[in-house]
């Protein structure tokens, strides 16, 4: 937690940077694992270079972009939550101006490397969009905020899919529907930390719509995101290295919801699982990558 004196001596560049939340890499590389997924799949493991360029480049000007409206949005909730309250928004280390500048630039980076796709994979970015600017808002008025932004990850499968093969089949919506309940997996997880000061100041979130059956709902959406990559894989015949690492990943999703169904278990454990999800996703995309040879 940054003190008054220590945000008053930080650097502008350092509080963008905070901004940017790119001093917490494991946030943009889970936004980024699932559009991996998508162009190494759809490109029989090959992809093009300056394309998988892309997708990188895209997806963290699109997550940064996703950043810093959220704490636009919550700037004065934010200051309310234990985890939050340092973000520069909240602590007023950056102006509003400052934070919609850097939102525009975020958004204009990512609009610029679109123009690199083709049409179809262009539109599906644009159809994005909406969905990343009012996800920060669904807490306010949905009750499973986390569905949104899961639907906003999802985008990332359809549009990387696409930008290969410029359609979309039955493999594509099926790595879609695991990605879109892997992310309900892991951020009802992180969640979980936030379940106090969420109630207190009258948020929604997955983990206080589930409430004690929290564990139980993130045991169902690991459980179908492995059912829908295999179905996938089955449907594109990977070979065996795939289905070695969705093993892997399988076994410590389990493990995961071994340790969620623990009482008292410390709010630093569902951080903790949160950024094990990063690596979970890597060990996937190597057994996507090797099980097309």
């Amino acid at each position: 937690m940054l003190s008054t004196p220590e945000i008053n001596q930080e650097s502008l560049v350092s509080r963008v940077f905070r901004l940017l939340r790119w001093n917490k890499p494991e946030g943009r590389l889970i936004l980024m694992i699932p559009a991996l997924w998508a162009v190494f799949l759809a490109a029989g493991g090959k992809p093009p270079l300056p394309l998988v360029g892309v997708i990188i480049l895209g997806t963290l000007a699109t997550s940064a972009a996703g950043c810093v409206v959220n704490d636009l949005w919550d700037r004065n909730i934010d200051p309310e939550v234990e985890r939050t309250r340092d973000r520069p928004l909240a602590s007023r280390a950056l102006s509003i101006q400052v934070g919609i500048i850097v939102a525009v630039v975020a958004m204009a980076c990512a609009a610029i490397l679109a123009f690199y796709l083709n049409r179809l994979s262009f539109w599906l970015s644009v159809a994005a969009v909406p969905v990343i600017l009012l996800y920060p808002g669904a807490k306010r008025v949905f009750p499973v905020p986390q569905l949104v932004l899961s639907i906003a990850w999802g985008f990332a499968v359809l549009i990387s899919w696409s930008a290969v093969t410029q359609n979309i089949s039955l493999p594509t919506w099926l790595l879609w529907g695991a990605t879109v309940l892997w992310t309900l997996g892991f951020d009802t997880v992180y969640a979980m930390s936030d379940r106090e000061d969420d109630r207190r100041i009258g948020v929604n979130s997955s983990a206080l719509f589930f409430g004690n059956y929290a564990s139980v709902a993130i045991a169902l959406f690991f459980a179908g995101t492995t059912l829908c990559l295999g179905w996938m894989g089955w449907q594109i015949h990977l070979h065996v290295a795939f289905w070695i690492t969705l093993g892997i990943a399988t076994a410590a999703w389990i493990w995961q919801v071994i340790r969620l169904m623990q009482p008292e278990l410390p709010n630093s454990s569902y951080a903790e699982m949160f950024k094990q999800n990063v690596w979970i996703g890597f060990v996937i995309l190597a057994g996507m990558i090797f099980g097309n040879f």
